[in-house]
């Protein structure tokens, strides 16, 4: 054994022959690697910590408000008659709607008259003649306004919280909405009605300021104020008459409510 390792450390080729005969064939290091050295203990590696890069947020950015609602409210609060607040309403041009109608519907009946009713929002039939509740539902609240001694020639006033036809007579959005309603306050406040009655419930829910449906709503009394106005008004939720043609069995609901209206007015006659 002796004689064979000097040989192999005397001779380069036999040990290198010797080595790939023992299946050496790859050379890693200069220094060979003692196997059964115990090895020295491993420093654990430091944690690595990660840092976020926080990025500040951006301020909240302002509530937005229609373009119009500014000059709208100009607009409404330099009216000083019902002809006036006409006037600007149909020469306004802040709200999106106007671009798609053929008519400003304003409002039709008596400006003087001790009931003020307030709908929705024009339809096909209004967009044409310019005038609100003309078509058939117009005909069932002139109909209905009649068996309690009412109509809008004599005693009674009708507009809409929006003065121009949605297309498709979709429901308008609430930024039309918030468009048109300093018109539509100022309108309140120039006619001074005795009674306020909302015909829907989207009219209802505007001018109430309640998330509340319409047959919630109906059969109660509530006030209406605005800072232009000297007294609160009682007001009150009459069901659509577009919604009545569909559900004909909720007249006998709207007949109750007609006579509460009539009984309002009838009361506030007497003081």
């Amino acid at each position: 054994m002796i004689d064979s390792a000097q040989t192999l450390a005397s001779d380069p080729a036999a040990l290198l022959r010797w080595y790939m005969d023992a299946g050496v064939d790859e050379a890693i290091g200069d220094v060979a690697v003692d196997r059964f050295k115990t090895p020295a203990p491993v420093a654990a590696p430091a944690p690595i910590v990660q840092r976020a890069t926080v990025t500040p947020a951006a301020p909240p950015a302002p509530i937005a408000i229609p373009d119009g609602d500014a000059s709208a409210t100009h607009l409404a609060q330099a009216a000083q008659t019902v002809e006036e607040l006409k006037a600007a309403v149909e020469a306004f041009t802040g709200c999106g709607l106007k671009q798609f109608a053929s008519r400003t519907v304003f409002a039709d009946g008596n400006p003087k008259a001790r009931v003020m009713f307030i709908g929705e929002a024009p339809g096909a039939d209004e967009d044409r003649q310019g005038l609100p509740f003309v078509g058939i539902s117009g005909k069932l609240l002139d109909r209905m306004l009649a068996s309690v001694g009412l109509s809008r020639a004599e005693n009674a006033y009708i507009t809409n919280i929006v003065f121009w036809r949605p297309p498709g007579n979709r429901a308008p959005t609430d930024e039309e909405i918030a468009t048109c309603l300093p018109f539509v306050t100022r309108h309140i406040e120039l006619v001074d009605p005795a009674v306020l009655v909302f015909v829907g419930g989207l009219s209802a829910k505007t001018l109430l300021a309640k998330a509340l449906g319409i047959t919630k709503l109906r059969g109660q009394w509530f006030e209406f104020e605005t800072p232009g106005m000297s007294r609160p008004v009682p007001c009150t939720a009459l069901f659509h008459p577009a919604y009545l043609l569909r559900s004909p069995q909720q007249k006998r609901f709207a007949w109750r409510d007609l006579l509460s209206i009539k009984q309002k007015l009838d009361s506030i006659a007497l003081v």
